[in-house]
């Protein structure tokens, strides 16, 4: 179960959200446009950060840009 200490992991790179424009879920709940945030993990498909609530949580790669 590594995803319990991703949190406390060293941050792999910073990206900075461009956009919040998600077709099912409610992102901008969670990511401010504009802010810039610390990856904690990465997969093909998704960025692992620390969101605006203090949790990692895994978002598309394409609301970011590094």
């Amino acid at each position: 179960m590594i995803h319990l200490t991703w949190k406390e992991k060293p941050t792999m790179k910073k990206v900075k959200c461009v956009h919040t424009n998600a077709q099912k879920y409610m992102v901008n709940n969670v990511l401010t446009v504009g802010k810039t945030y610390e990856v904690k993990n990465e997969t093909e498909e998704f960025y692992f950060v620390i969101d605006n609530t203090g949790q990692v949580g895994g978002f598309y790669k394409d609301y970011f840009q590094e």
